[in-house]
This record gives structure tokens, C-alpha cells and sequence, in this order.
């Protein structure tokens, strides 16, 4: 196969009715980089097919400013209840069609290749995912949660010819209720250690470790 281009514009799209998030990565001489992002917001109160026609008018203009050589776009969740499905469904198709009038080339992800490709792990959460698309693009705060999603799509596709090995950090693995109990007793420790009350403890330990809770013995 043919070498890939020294530099490559990907641009990622995380479709939507109300907010449609966008961003591009380039990859230059072996490396992702930042270039822009965005989130187009739609409003709440106007019909769908006015929100459909602004959407589609938004990303044409982007499409024109940044003239990406490819675009890479999330799909539908497949665990959304139908309605959903139906809706998001059709901000999808606005974007493609947006993208074959600007004659770009479209790749589509799961969310789930998105995340490990991203993190590492394809359970990653949401704030997760944006905190690793700073990192790894050294931007100074994350980009809004639309448009990290996007930018997280593009970085999916850019860094596909860059090494098989998808994830440069790695988040540890979902806890288990056991391993929960154990961190929530060690953290209850340390808190001791430091002189709290118990009547803080709950309060210290959930800082500490979100998603640990102390319950009081009965």
C-alpha cells in the first residue's frame, strides 16, 4: 500500500438535534495536532426541520473553512430507545450529506472503537474521554463535551496509519464492588489518620474517590 500523506485533515463530527459538536485534528509528520473545534447549537424551541436546515448550512461553512482531506463521524447508539435512534438519526444523515456536497471522504466509528482508540478502554466515561483529548493534544482546558466527542472521533481516524497500537494512556479498569469496599475502608483509614470527625468521613472519602460511599453500621 501506498505511504499515507505527510499531513492529513480529519474532521470529526458528534452528530445531533440540539448540538452538533465538531473538531479537526491534523496528522503531521507522525503526530495528532489540534487545528480547531466547535459545537453548533440548534436551540430547543425550533422544529426539527429548522434545526435540520441551520445544521446542515453550519457544517457546509465548516467544511469550506477547514477543507478537511477526510471526515470521520460517530454512530447512532444502539442501546438509545427508538425515538432517539429515529431523531439522532437524521442530524447523522445531515451531516453525511453535508460532507458528499463538499466531496469529502466519510469513515464511520462506534463510540465504543471512539473511546478505546481515545483512552484506551471502551468504557470510558464522557469526561474521561475529554480529559484524554487534552492531554494527548496538549490543548490547556478540554473542549466543550460535543466538541470533545468530535475531536475524539477525528483523532479515531487520524491516528489509524500512525501504529497498531491504539491507546498511548491507558485508564484503569471499571471497579468492581469488592474493590470498591476495599478503597472505601483505605480511604476511611486515611481519613482517620488526618484527624476527621467521623461525621466528615462520608463527606472527606467521596472527595478523596468519587463513587465510594461509607455507610454508617446499623
Amino acid at each position: 500500500p501506498s505511504a499515507p500523506p505527510p499531513t492529513l485533515c480529519v474532521l470529526g463530527i458528534d452528530p445531533g438535534t440540539r448540538r452538533c459538536g465538531w473538531g479537526v485534528v491534523l496528522r503531521r509528520d507522525g503526530r495528532l495536532v489540534h487545528s480547531a473545534h466547535g459545537v453548533v447549537n440548534l436551540g430547543e424551541t425550533a422544529s426539527l426541520a429548522d434545526r435540520l436546515g441551520r445544521l446542515l448550512t453550519a457544517l457546509e461553512a465548516v467544511v469550506r473553512e477547514h477543507r478537511p482531506d477526510v471526515a470521520a463521524v460517530e454512530g447512532v447508539f444502539t442501546d438509545r430507545n427508538i425515538r432517539s435512534a429515529l431523531i439522532l438519526g437524521h442530524a447523522r444523515g445531515v451531516a453525511l450529506a453535508a460532507l458528499a456536497r463538499g466531496g469529502i471522504e466519510v469513515h464511520e466509528y462506534t463510540p465504543q472503537q471512539v473511546k478505546k482508540a481515545v483512552t484506551g478502554t471502551g468504557r470510558a466515561e464522557k469526561h474521561q474521554v475529554a480529559e484524554l483529548v487534552r492531554l494527548r493534544l496538549d490543548l490547556e482546558a478540554a473542549p466543550p463535551a460535543d466538541a470533545a466527542d468530535a475531536v475524539a472521533v477525528a483523532m479515531c481516524h487520524a491516528q489509524q496509519q500512525l501504529s497498531p497500537v491504539a491507546a498511548v494512556i491507558t485508564l484503569p479498569p471499571r471497579p468492581t464492588p469488592a474493590s470498591k469496599r476495599k478503597a472505601a475502608k483505605g480511604l476511611e483509614a486515611l481519613a482517620r489518620s488526618r484527624g476527621l470527625s467521623a461525621a466528615r468521613l462520608p463527606e472527606a472519602v467521596a472527595r478523596l474517590q468519587p463513587g465510594i460511599v461509607i455507610k454508617e453500621e446499623a
